[in-house]
């Protein structure tokens, strides 16, 4: 994928909602994954769940990753599986592109992770780039 698609928009609408509800304002590129991510206290996740809200309408966990769709289970795959707890969210597809997020919470009991990215995007070429502006991050 390498052209802006306009049946992409309203995920990043979505994406420029969740950033503006986000709980805390750091946003920062993992680039094992390929995609943004914050971390935040377990005080924030009511907040947090609301925004993610804005984006994702599905979840799967450990016990239903089976039905989650094949990019998003090749992403589960990529970061290390999906444990008891973990949950990775799904957006899509929107002109066949998905989005996902990795809700990971610590074994602190204190601190939970969002990882935010799209599916099998080149992480230089658009949509990324745009995705990137959103969340105001750089690779």
């Amino acid at each position: 994928m390498s052209r802006w698609n306009d049946a992409w928009q309203p995920l990043f609408d979505g994406f420029t909602r969740m950033k503006g509800k986000w709980p805390t304002r750091g946003w920062s590129w993992d680039t094992r994954l390929n995609c943004v991510t914050s971390s935040f206290t377990t005080e924030l996740e009511r907040a947090a769940r609301g925004a993610v809200a804005e984006v994702f309408s599905q979840e799967f966990g450990s016990s239903s990753l089976a039905r989650a769709p094949q990019p998003l289970r090749d992403v589960a795959e990529r970061s290390g599986g999906v444990r008891q707890g973990q949950l990775i969210l799904a957006a899509g597809p929107f002109a066949g592109l998905h989005a996902f997020g990795l809700w990971w919470p610590w074994g602190d009991n204190e601190t939970i992770s969002l990882r935010v990215g799209l599916c099998d995007v080149d992480p230089n070429r658009e949509p990324y780039v745009r995705f990137r502006d959103v969340f105001g991050v750089s690779a």
